[in-house]
């Protein structure tokens, strides 16, 4: 692919995620347009005087509640999309992903662990965060080793293997819920994904999380290119094959644990934003996992802001990336057994 074209494909993904924002933080019970909030976000950054036409109120609407939310969605987004990506290309199988093979859920189970031993404050309120990386890093090694057959792993396989332990976190959850009494509303937060109500002090506590997937994820893409070609040829090529199958579980755990402990359960961007934008830039890492990242933050935002502008009732983000995303699942798992059947 050329690089113009590259660069044209990467300024529109950019584009679509400046105007993503924008929407964002101008639907809702109060419209404020995007010149409002440009000058607004320009006075914040001191480089403009404060604009005396727009009233106070505005400003809190857009600094207190919907840029913090808004900002929060596309962290979550592109998280959960690079995951997928790199859970994609470990498994070389283009149906995983952190809700479907089971992470999300290990990361919510974790969660939910501290919250209800009442430790959710503790390590400087980073105990969620923690507690949902553990859950999401044990889950994928869990589903990873399951799902081994030989030297490879197999779809079907995966698939089987995420579903198994899927189940049983969904079990513990449940009987979490039993025993939980007023902290039930807690828990339905995990199960059913959201972003909104959540304020600053959320983004500031999985920020860095999430930075640092998002980091090795990137720095990662020429092995990841490696590890497509298969764990045999990728060590002749002189990857560590079994060192970096660890590295990339303990990432796609870091990233979906971090996104988990903010959001809840948040299902499928991570399924359908790589397997979409691998149409579109190609195969090769090195422009898929950057593109993941703008196109998963471009979704969660403009998902957040269908379930936030949603009537009569607002709806959870998890309920609306369900919709678009189950019948994809179904039509990609459709499509992989008509490609076996070929093959066969």
């Amino acid at each position: 692919m050329r690089r113009t074209r590259v660069a044209m494909l990467f300024g529109m993904l950019v584009a679509l995620l400046v105007a993503a924002v924008l929407c964002g933080v101008a639907f809702g019970a109060v419209w404020i347009s995007p010149l409002a909030s440009l000058r607004l976000l320009a006075w914040k950054a001191h480089l403009a005087p404060r604009p005396g036409s727009i009233p106070d109120s505005t400003a809190v609407i857009l600094f207190q509640l919907r840029l913090p939310e808004v900002l929060l969605a596309a962290m979550v987004g592109a998280a959960l999309a690079a995951a997928g990506a790199v859970f994609q290309a470990l498994f070389r199988n283009p149906l995983a992903d952190p809700a479907i093979i089971g992470v999300s859920s290990g990361a919510a189970l974790g969660a939910i662990v501290v919250i209800l031993a009442g430790g959710g404050a503790a390590l400087a309120g980073l105990a969620v965060p923690v507690a949902a990386f553990a859950g999401a890093a044990v889950t994928a090694f869990a589903v990873y080793r399951l799902a081994r057959v030989g030297p490879s792993t197999q779809v079907a396989t995966v698939l089987l293997a995420g579903i198994a332990v899927a189940a049983l976190i969904s079990a513990a959850i449940s009987l979490a819920m039993t025993y939980s009494g007023s902290q039930i509303r807690s828990i339905y937060f995990w199960l059913l994904g959201g972003v909104g109500d959540r304020g600053w002090a959320a983004l500031q506590a999985a920020a860095p999380f999430v930075a640092v997937g998002l980091v090795v994820a990137l720095a990662s893409v020429g092995d990841l290119n490696l590890s497509a070609l298969g764990e045999e040829r990728a060590g002749q090529l002189g990857l560590e094959v079994e060192r970096f199958k660890r590295l990339m579980l303990a990432t796609g755990a870091l990233l979906a644990g971090a996104a988990v402990s903010v959001s809840g359960v948040i299902g499928f961007v991570g399924l359908m934003t790589p397997h979409i934008l691998r149409r579109v830039v190609g195969a090769d890492h090195r422009r898929l996992v950057p593109a993941s990242m703008l196109g998963g933050a471009t979704f969660l935002v403009l998902a957040d802001l269908v379930a936030r502008t949603a009537r009569p009732e607002e709806l959870p983000v998890g309920a609306v990336t369900a919709v678009l995303g189950g019948p994809f699942f179904l039509f990609l798992l459709r499509r992989q057994r008509r490609v076996a059947g070929a093959r066969d």
